[in-house]
């Protein structure tokens, strides 16, 4: 794949055409779910992708008994690269349906499938990328090993301290190592992380005055981390109840295989609680601190559903997020969330950094009741607008 050329506007948004083009899909998507979902027990819908508890259309006896590789498809709506899709294709050990029994069996709870995953994608502002990966357990869930490598070729906006955007490419290889232990037979993991990057920012209108440092041409990244995890989610996918927490302390170091030296450290959070039988309250935080020489396009920024990714940027930022999810009935669901975040350090201090607001609504339909998958669509408006989102599982990960 040929490298991306920066120029000296703003790296192109969706274009008002392809993006109304791209909501036209989506909302055809959304209904062709609904249509298809509602009428699964008259149309001619093949028995495997039928719940016989119900009726209705449900892949879990598909994804427990698939053998070979599953494609799945990828609509990415990020408003930082605009609309664009892609294909992975994940291949399980053995059956999902095998798995289960055999993690039931043993541990008495669901252990998540070892799995080898392959694909790319592709966006309408010219971003593109491949990645392989694979994930796998031993010892009953003892231990949890997740590796990858990827290329991508991006082109992104540079806000800085002016606040104001300047398109860039950035071209980079990545390689992800990482493997943690169950705390005896807790639900906490402990281990390390590193990660190794290759990559070539270029601006087409000359390096930003207001960014620091001298012009990279190009920068490597060599950074090890210790990796805390607390798991008690119900559900890998769709969780209703229990917590995720994850914390990270990292340091990069010309010793581990990189050009430039800086510390980061990382917290969040995601929790679940039912508040009755079919309410569920999300809650979920985010915190992001660095110092040192970081490389300007890895800094924390705020991550939310209606904000673009970096577009909120600095040494630290953090983030708050709550969804109210109704489970009216067995099948469908609806839900509202809103959220709010904020960039500082270099800009600004933490009083005068301005914050980020977004807020949105969605719904979701339960495709493979089984594995307790949920699929839908969320609709956000952030501070540039409306975004809408395809989600399949949960949108925090």
């Amino acid at each position: 794949m040929g490298r991306p050329v920066a120029s000296d506007c703003p790296a192109r948004p969706p274009s008002t055409r392809l993006g109304r083009r791209a909501a036209l899909h989506l909302g055809r998507v959304a209904c062709a779910l609904l249509l298809l979902a509602g009428s699964a027990t008259q149309a001619q819908v093949p028995d495997r992708f039928l719940d016989p508890s119900d009726g209705m259309l449900d892949l879990s006896r598909h994804l427990l008994e698939y053998k070979g590789i599953l494609p799945v498809p990828i609509i990415i709506t990020e408003p930082a690269v605009g609309y664009g899709g892609g294909l992975v294709g994940i291949f399980f050990d053995q059956p999902l349906g095998d798995a289960l029994r055999t993690s039931l069996g043993e541990t008495g709870k669901a252990v998540p499938p070892n799995m080898t995953a392959i694909g790319g994608f592709a966006n309408e502002n010219g971003s593109r990328g491949g990645l392989l990966g694979h994930f796998h357990t031993w010892e009953h869930d003892s231990y949890r090993y997740l590796g990858g490598i990827g290329k991508v070729e991006l082109n992104l906006n540079f806000y800085g301290l002016l606040g104001k955007p300047r398109a860039y490419s950035l071209d980079s290889v990545a390689l992800v190592q990482q493997l943690l232990a169950r705390v005896d037979r807790t639900n906490w993991f402990v281990g390390g992380r590193y990660v190794w990057a290759q990559a070539n920012p270029a601006f087409g209108a000359g390096w930003p005055g207001d960014l620091e440092g001298r012009p990279l041409q190009e920068v490597r990244i060599g950074l090890l981390s210790l990796v805390v995890d607390h798991d008690t989610r119900n559900n890998i996918f769709s969780p209703t109840e229990g917590h995720f927490v994850e914390a990270e302390l990292g340091a990069a170091s010309p010793d581990l295989g990189g050009t430039t030296s800086f510390q980061q450290a990382k917290i969040r959070g995601f929790n679940w609680q039912p508040l009755g039988r079919s309410v569920v309250l999300g809650l979920r935080g985010d915190l992001q601190t660095s110092s040192g020489d970081i490389p300007f396009f890895i800094r924390p920024y705020v991550g939310m559903r209606g904000i673009a990714a970096q577009r909120y940027q600095d040494q630290n930022a953090a983030a708050a997020e709550a969804e109210l999810w109704w489970m009216f009935n067995p099948r469908w669901s609806v839900l509202a969330f809103a959220g709010a975040g904020k960039a500082w350090g270099q800009r600004d201090d933490f009083q005068q950094a301005p914050s980020a607001t977004a807020f949105g609504t969605g719904f979701r339909y339960l495709i493979a009741r089984t594995l307790g998958i949920h699929a839908g669509i969320d609709i956000a408006r952030g501070p540039q607008g409306n975004v809408i989102y395809l989600q399949v599982g949960s949108p925090w990960r």
